[in-house]
C-alpha cells in the first residue's frame, strides 16, 4: 500500500458518514493500512458541507464543481445523489491525478448510464474503480461464497434472496428523505436494497442472471404511485435453468435491516441470515446441517480487539476500504466496474418490468 493517500468525498449525507469513519476506522484494524489525508468534501449545500468537514476532519470544504481542479487528492469518493453517480465517475476517470474511485450505488440510473459505463470498462482509463457493496465483505458471506465454490452442493435447483426494512413505514422518517421515493431506477427498494442482494447473487450464481418478471407492491397515501415501496423479482440462472425470488423491502413490518440468501442445489444448501450475523448455515448429506461460526476472520490480523468480536454491518465496510486502498483481496470478491455493470442492468430489466405496468 502507499504511505499518503489523498482523500476527497463528493457527498456529505449518511453514507458520508459511514465511509468517513471507516477510513478512520483502519488503523486500528489493519497495521499496514495507509496515512489518510481527507484533504476535502464537496456538496452543493454550504453549510452542510461545512458542518461534516469539521466534524470529521476534512480540511476544506468546497462546491461539487471545484472539486475537479483538486491535484492533492488521488482516491476519490463519489457518494452523493444517485443521478451524479454515473457522470462523476466519467469525470474522474477523465483526471490523471486520482489514481482510485469508490462509487456509491446505484452506479447509474438509465440505459445510457449503463452505456456509458460500459465504454469507461472497455476503455484503458487506468483506475481502480470499485463500487459499494460491502455486504461481498460480510464475514459469514465471504466465507460462505468460498463454500459454495467449491462444487460439493452441485447443480443449482432454486434461490432465494431478501433485503427488509420498515423504516418507511413510519410517516415522519418519509417525510425527511423525499429524494428517496424518486422512481425506480432512480431510487426505490430496488435500487436501495435490491442492488446489495443482486451483487451478491451475481458472486454466487455467476454474471448471466436474467430478470423474468418484476412486481411492485405497496401503496401509501403520501407516497407516489411510482415509487418501489417493495418489490419481488423473479430470476433465472440460464446455465443450470434454477429460477429464484428476489424481495426488496422499505415497509415489511417487524425488520429492521435484514438480509437473507439461501441456496439449494442438487446435493446441499447453503443459508444466511442477518438475524445469525456472524454465521451462516450449510447442508450436505454426509455432514447434515451445520452451523459455520465465522465472526471476524478478515486478514491481515485484524483483531481489534479479537477474533471473536461481532463482524458487523460497519466492520465489512472498514474490510471493503482496506481492499479499495490495496489490501489483499483474500477471499473477498471485490466489486469492480464490470462488477457494477451486471447489477446497474439487471436493475434497469427490473426497472422496465415494472414500468411497463
Amino acid at each position: 500500500m502507499e504511505k499518503t493517500i489523498g482523500v476527497g468525498f463528493l457527498g456529505s449525507g449518511g453514507i458520508a458518514q459511514a465511509h468517513a469513519y471507516a477510513l478512520d476506522a483502519l488503523k486500528f484494524y489493519y497495521s499496514d493500512a495507509p496515512n489518510i489525508e481527507k484533504a476535502v468534501v464537496a456538496s452543493p449545500t454550504r453549510a452542510n458541507r461545512e458542518r461534516f468537514a469539521a466534524r470529521f476532519g476534512f480540511q476544506e470544504a468546497i462546491a461539487p464543481e471545484t472539486i475537479w481542479g483538486r491535484e492533492d487528492i488521488d482516491t476519490l469518493y463519489i457518494l452523493g445523489p444517485n443521478p451524479t453517480h454515473t457522470p462523476q465517475l466519467i469525470k474522474a476517470a477523465s483526471l490523471p491525478h486520482i489514481k482510485r474511485i469508490y462509487v456509491e450505488k446505484p452506479v447509474g440510473t438509465t440505459r445510457q448510464d449503463i452505456e456509458a459505463l460500459e465504454s469507461l470498462d472497455q476503455s484503458a482509463h487506468g483506475k481502480f474503480i470499485m463500487a459499494g457493496f460491502q455486504f461481498l465483505h460480510k464475514s459469514p458471506l465471504r466465507q460462505a461464497l468460498a463454500h459454495w465454490q467449491s462444487g460439493d452442493f452441485g447443480e443449482l435447483v432454486h434461490f432465494r434472496a431478501e433485503y427488509l426494512h420498515s423504516s418507511y413505514l413510519n410517516p415522519s422518517y418519509r417525510r425527511q428523505h423525499p429524494e428517496r421515493l424518486l422512481q425506480i431506477p432512480e431510487n426505490g427498494a430496488a435500487a436501495d436494497l435490491g442492488s446489495h442482494v443482486l451483487s451478491l447473487l451475481t458472486a454466487f450464481l455467476g454474471e448471466d442472471l436474467k430478470v423474468l418478471t418484476a412486481k411492485a407492491s405497496g401503496r401509501l397515501p403520501d407516497v407516489p404511485e411510482n415509487t418501489d415501496l417493495c418489490t419481488t423479482v423473479m430470476l433465472e440462472q440460464p446455465q443450470s435453468g434454477a429460477i429464484g425470488t428476489l424481495v426488496a423491502s422499505r415497509i415489511s413490518a417487524g425488520t429492521g435491516d435484514q438480509l437473507s440468501l439461501e441456496l439449494r442445489g442438487f446435493n446441499g444448501a447453503i443459508l444466511f441470515d442477518t438475524a445469525q450475523p456472524d454465521c451462516y448455515q450449510s447442508y450436505l448429506p454426509d455432514e447434515g446441517w451445520r452451523r459455520h461460526t465465522v465472526y471476524s476472520d478478515y486478514l491481515p490480523a485484524s483483531k481489534s480487539p479479537s477474533d471473536y468480536v461481532p463482524s458487523g454491518w460497519l466492520r465489512a465496510m472498514v474490510h471493503n476500504h482496506y481492499l479499495f486502498l490495496g489490501g489483499d483481496p483474500g477471499i473477498s470478491a471485490v466489486p469492480d466496474l464490470a462488477h457494477a455493470i451486471i447489477v446497474q442492468r439487471l436493475l434497469q430489466d427490473i426497472a422496465d418490468c415494472i414500468l411497463s405496468e
